[in-house]
């Protein structure tokens, strides 16, 4: 993916991450669809808003606070569609139960989450054990893995992301990060501050790779398509779109119908994740 895109993108992520709503469909004032959610899924709604406006000439008002506060948003009928980089968690569903909620689960896209260095960080592999001790702390020298005499700068995702949760499960375990990280609130927050720093890393979705990262193999697998699809590589996870069945407007179903597409699927392909279908 052109490098220019995500520059695009992580500008439109910060300004969301300060509480500002960005438009899918900025020519149409008038939106009709709310999407908030998962800056993981944010890209793929974003391209797929501007497509679906310009067949419907339906608007889609979309914004990046990461997925549980999109869920959230769902929850107190804020929002018709709430994007997620992870499954909904037993407490959401039962308080969605509570409310007389019908929520509805769709998988729209698969997706790795990628560890990322700089390009001129010489570590170009890591194993999962040794991703989780840079995590929780235990290294904490680029030198205990073959690289630099220099302490590693650990830059993680906040607390209210997906991509955080999910990566504490499969690649903590459950573990606390390390209190020194610097948390971000989005992907393009991630890329950007490791694109900056010779001694960082991170991770992002596999979308957000460009040529200013450098992808990190795990347990000696690379992060390619081929390898996310077959489940080679061992940080993969599907992307969500939620919806409470009982209420969700035709035109918000119409917008899910369309990503759902042949279509719709080849956006998330050119996009840089995974198709579903």
């Amino acid at each position: 993916m052109r490098k220019s895109i995500f520059n695009t993108i992580i500008v439109l992520i910060a300004a969301m991450a300060i509480g500002f709503m960005f438009s899918g469909c900025s020519k149409d004032s008038s939106s009709k669809v709310t999407v908030k959610g998962s800056t993981t899924v944010l890209p793929i709604t974003q391209k797929a808003a501007e497509v679906f406006y310009d067949k419907h000439k339906i608007g889609v008002s979309i914004s990046g606070s990461g997925s549980g506060n999109g869920i959230k948003a769902l929850l107190d009928g804020s929002t018709d569609i709430a994007n997620a980089s992870r499954a909904m968690k037993g407490k959401e569903l039962k308080l969605a139960k509570e409310k007389g909620i019908k929520v509805k689960e769709i998988a729209v896209a698969l997706d790795m989450i990628v560890p990322v260095v700089h390009p001129d960080n010489p570590v170009k592999k890591v194993s999962m054990d040794q991703l989780k001790a840079i995590y929780d702390g235990s290294i904490s020298n680029w030198k205990k893995l073959g690289g630099k005499d220099e302490k590693i700068v650990v830059i993680s995702r906040d607390t209210s992301s997906g991509t955080y949760e999910v990566w504490g499960e499969m690649v903590l375990k459950g573990a606390d990060v390390r209190n020194d990280a610097l948390l971000q609130a989005s992907n393009g927050a991630v890329a950007s501050a490791v694109s900056k720093n010779p001694k960082a890393i991170g991770y992002v979705g596999y979308g957000y790779l460009d040529e200013s990262l450098q992808a990190i193999n795990v347990n000696g697998v690379e992060a390619t398509i081929e390898n996310g699809k077959s489940g080679k590589f061992p940080i993969s996870r599907k992307l969500y779109m939620y919806i409470n069945e009982e209420t969700i407007s035709a035109d918000a179903k119409k917008f899910i119908d369309f990503l759902m597409s042949d279509e719709g699927q080849e956006i998330v392909k050119e996009i840089g994740f995974l198709p579903v279908n």
